[in-house]
């Protein structure tokens, strides 16, 4: 827990990708370029691999023409219903054109956001709502009042198909990355030991697409992690240049300044390299970043966590209104369940157990009760055989486990209760895991930054392991949450809490 805190890559949530002119090392007193770096000549004289990976060009065309077809019938069929009513032939082309238009320039098909996960339904959720702006600008421009239906029916409805089919292809492309396909080249750039950390990170998380196929480090021998070294720091370019490297990640090392990373991007100019610089002054990620020029240089602004304002309101209004449609939904499951549990030892129903929530405030915590009662008393015999990590208790033969405690913990249907708990306003859907009263007493200070928001009922550590992740694993992933929450976040990891609870994987 010493450690810095770093942000870990769940499924579906890429690896940081920085745009950066920031290093770790300030510039030496010499401001004059390194004589060691490719000159212009040289370089020329490289004939760059400028061109796209096939299955890249491939992806991104089946993206397009899978938007294309599916908005088109869409708006043909709303055309076909609505115009029936009220014949109005322009309103379905000029709703076509709007969609059609605005998601390139919402970058909703550029290739560095296909298959990037919640960045992707961004670019895509900001060209539709641009679409509908339009439709309703025009309306008001020629007099055409009765474009409604066109901006609250038909622009939502495209939307309705647009994400599932988007997620329907990504999850494509993940399987194939996972078999070692359609993954993009990257040269890394570095220390050993940074560089073996990327390595580390790709192979876990194939999902991203990275593969590292070479490394350029200070000495410029050897190899890192099966992965060769074929040059020094100085070096790169010219490497990067004949071997047609998609990406460019350049890790830290006391090599690095600013002048030399301005003539690297220089020198990859004109070529189909993407360069990337991992902060390591701050792990931030997400809507926090910012960067822009100040005073001639390139700043990285991060701004403060938004713990209070609109989009948390948002969150509160979507938190009560949704857990209060899910209890109204699951009210069938619920009595089953209820019944199940009450049969099978005659005991209480719903175990009620005290949390820690916002701010360090104490709650009551509903669930299904899963265990034998009066378990709490055995606890200190099977101290022992504690399998959990840091000041958790968890095992995954749990003796005090009730059968019917088992299936509902397999696929965490005992958590249902906390549904009120999220009407009442003490937890949140999305949000750390809610503590003990014991495990706070035994936070460090990094740690307590996780009851700065209210606990949720699922989250990003649930959506990564859930039980199977270490301690420290877990904290990272709530922290990460803490600071960079967003509403596409919240919803990523509500629709993958659904795979997870469904594969019973990490839940004992």
């Amino acid at each position: 827990m010493e450690e810095p805190v770093r942000p870990l890559a769940a499924d579906g949530i890429s690896l940081p990708r920085f745009e950066l002119k920031a290093v770790p090392a300030p510039p030496s007193a010499d401001a004059a370029l390194p004589e060691e770096t490719a000159g212009p000549a040289e370089t020329a004289a490289v004939s760059p691999k400028s061109h796209a990976p096939e299955w890249e060009k491939r992806y991104r065309l089946t993206v397009v023409a899978a938007d294309l077809v599916a908005a088109c019938l869409v708006i043909a069929i709303s055309a076909f219903v609505i115009d029936r009513l009220a014949p109005h032939d322009m309103h379905a082309f000029g709703t076509a054109l709007a969609v059609l238009c605005s998601l390139p320039v919402s970058r909703a098909w550029s290739p560095r956001v296909l298959g990037e996960g919640p960045e992707e339904y961004r670019t895509l959720g900001r060209g539709l709502i641009t679409a509908a702006v339009l439709v309703a600008l025009g309306g008001l421009l020629f007099g055409a009042l009765e474009v409604q239906p066109w901006v609250f029916f038909v622009v939502p409805a495209v939307a309705l198909v647009l994400f599932p089919q988007r997620y329907v292809l990504r999850q494509i492309l993940h399987r194939k990355r996972r078999r070692g396909l359609c993954l993009l080249p990257v040269m890394a750039a570095g220390s050993a030991e940074t560089v073996a950390d990327l390595i580390e990170r790709t192979r876990k998380e194939a999902h991203v697409g990275w593969r590292v196929e070479a490394v350029c480090t200070s000495s410029g021998h050897g190899e890192i992690k099966g992965v060769p070294v074929v040059g020094r720091l100085e070096e790169l370019s010219r490497h990067v240049r004949r071997g047609g490297y998609r990406v460019v990640a350049i890790t830290a090392d006391q090599y690095w300044n600013p002048q030399r990373l301005q003539r690297l991007a220089w020198d990859l100019e004109g070529t189909s390299s993407e360069m990337v610089v991992a902060p390591v002054l701050m792990e931030v990620a997400g809507p926090r970043l910012n960067v822009s020029g100040v005073l001639g240089m390139p700043l990285l602004r991060v701004t403060a966590p938004a713990f209070t304002g609109g989009r948390r309101l948002v969150k509160e209004v979507v938190d009560r209104c949704g857990a209060a449609v899910l209890l109204t939904l699951f009210l069938p499951l619920l009595l089953s369940i209820a019944v199940a549990v009450k049969a099978g030892d005659r005991g209480p129903v719903v175990y009620r157990q005290r949390r820690i929530g916002k701010d360090g405030e104490a709650f009551t915590m509903l669930k299904f009760r899963t265990m034998v009662v009066d378990a709490h008393l055995a606890r200190c015999d099977l101290e022992a055989a504690n399998e959990g990590a840091g000041p958790l208790f968890k095992m995954k033969h749990d003796p005090r486990v009730t059968k019917v405690g088992a299936l509902l913990r397999r696929y965490s249907l005992d958590e249902l209760p906390q549904l009120f708990n999220v009407v009442a306003g003490r937890m949140s859907l999305v949000g750390p895991r809610p503590p003990l009263p014991e495990e706070t007493a035994k936070y460090v200070p990094a740690a307590r930054r996780r009851l700065l928001v209210k606990p949720g009922l699922t989250g990003l550590w649930q959506v990564s392991g859930r039980s199977d992740l270490s301690w420290e694993d877990s904290i990272r992933l709530d922290l990460r949450y803490v600071e960079d929450w967003s509403l596409a976040l919240d919803m990523v990891i509500l629709w993958k809490t659904f795979r997870a609870v469904l594969a019973g994987k990490g839940a004992y």
